[in-house]
């Protein structure tokens, strides 16, 4: 894995938010730039020889009026060692590199009053709950509820042979049978400040998160764009299940990401934490 810092920490308005690097990923280059040809991607993301590039979990801790708020959890601890061989998940902690991330800015894993997920796919939801060393499932955040999209939930719950490999019931099964999970629908604020946009394509429910105070945005765009290699509109992951739908949403988000000058927060790569965007004429651009 690419060293890097395993906090980063900034204010937006008021706010004092802290990216954390949830530990490290490689997928297959392929897999990730869709139909891009592997000569125009390796350009910014270099392969390894298995075909995979670097890629980073990160997820994002705000401080807020509420209390702590956690946006995506990572890998978790409860898979086999030959799961996190196949997909290069270097994650190790205790009990993973999310809980010393936070640790690192100062809190605790049971500060966290409110965990809100983009989408529940494994490297994303993952960290919502822990493995016991007696197997137990448990909530990794004892104190908080939870947050997502109930159409992304029923998407998880309803698998298919394309999705099945992406969804881990026991990753948010058990908080929603134990009653810790508020379901929420389309676009709305959740709390003062931070509002769930639905940004589907990856996922028909897949949804960003924007936060403002006193003027200032970011906006958490989860696999809209999971890197800064994204930003191209045709540069979409074949992990997409809608691309065409992705195309016309990052078509609208990141043209808004300009326009409003938004602090965008990058969830997989492995370098850049943040970035605003610019329009060069051509396509889109992290600013200089």
């Amino acid at each position: 894995m690419i060293p890097q810092p395993l906090v980063e920490s900034r204010t937006i308005g008021r706010l004092r938010v802290h990216a954390i690097q949830a530990g490290g990923q490689k997928l297959d280059g392929g897999a990730m730039f869709g139909v891009v040809p592997k000569p125009l991607w390796e350009r910014r993301v270099p392969a390894d020889e298995r075909n995979r590039i670097q890629l980073g979990m990160r997820c994002l801790l705000i401080e807020h009026d509420v209390g702590l708020v956690l946006i995506d959890t990572g890998a978790g601890n409860k898979e086999n060692e030959k799961f996190y061989e196949i997909y290069g998940i270097e994650n190790s902690g205790t009990p993973t590199q999310l809980e010393d991330g936070i640790r690192a800015a100062g809190f605790q894993p049971a500060d966290v009053s409110l965990v809100i997920n983009s989408h529940l796919h494994f490297d994303h939801a993952g960290g919502n709950t822990m493995r016991a060393g007696d197997g137990k499932i448990y909530p990794a955040f004892p104190n908080a509820r939870y947050v997502m999209q109930r159409g992304e939930y029923e998407y998880a719950t309803h698998t298919n042979e394309r999705t099945a490999a992406s969804y881990f019931p026991h990753n948010f099964v058990p908080l929603v049978e134990a009653g810790l999970v508020d379901f929420i629908e389309g676009e709305r604020e959740i709390i003062a400040g931070i509002r769930g946009i639905p940004t589907p394509g990856h996922t028909p429910h897949h949804q960003g998160l924007l936060v403002e105070s006193d003027g200032e945005q970011a906006f958490y765009i989860a696999d809209l764009a999971p890197t800064t290699a994204h930003l191209p509109l045709a540069w979409i992951m074949g992990y997409d299940v809608e691309p065409l739908v992705t195309l016309e949403t990052k078509r609208r988000v990141l043209r808004r990401a300009v326009d409003d000058s938004w602090l965008v927060v990058f969830e997989h790569d492995a370098v850049t934490p943040w970035s605003r965007l610019v329009h060069d004429g051509k396509a889109y651009t992290t600013a200089p």
